[in-house]
């Protein structure tokens, strides 16, 4: 039996917030044809292949959320496009992180046929790298989370926020 997902909207976590935006795969799915220039309901459907019912609802909650915004569409006055705000713009990171983690780690040596390169130079994209504040590599277990120092007036729980 499948339960309903867990609000995280609240949640004191960088990660748990973002998941409640973009945490299922067709959203980044999404996200990633629009990258590749999908901008229409149809197309979307066309190249996902997701049913009409569930494309609607995560492109609905994609708008509401800030990463789309709906424009209408100069080539059909009775269509519209779903075209990337700079929130959404910004995900190219998180895509980009996905796609080399995948690359390295979901397929055999030599299976996947095809990289992810610069569109000026053709090359590669360097594996991103988490840096300090001064440029220094940061590890796997370099980080941790720790509760900012509070203003006059902020209010913080005692620990840091659930789910992170």
């Amino acid at each position: 039996m499948k339960g309903k997902r867990a609000d995280l909207g609240q949640a004191n976590c960088g990660i748990a917030r973002a998941l409640q935006i973009i945490g299922d795969w067709w959203s980044l799915l999404i996200v990633r044809d629009a990258f590749k220039g999908t901008q229409r309901f149809g197309e979307f459907q066309r190249n996902l292949k997701l049913a009409k019912n569930i494309l609607s609802s995560r492109l609905k909650k994609l708008v509401d959320d800030g990463i789309f915004v709906i424009q209408p569409d100069p080539n059909s006055a009775l269509s519209h496009r779903y075209v990337l705000t700079p929130k959404g713009e910004q995900l190219h990171v998180v895509l980009i992180a996905l796609w080399q983690w995948g690359a390295e780690f979901s397929f055999e040596p030599g299976e996947l046929g095809i990289e992810m390169v610069d569109k000026l130079e053709g090359q590669p994209i360097a594996r991103l790298k988490p840096l300090s504040q001064e440029g220094a590599h940061i590890g796997p277990r370099d980080f941790q989370l720790v509760l900012k120092r509070p203003a006059v007036d902020d209010h913080f729980p005692d620990e840091i926020g659930r789910g992170c």
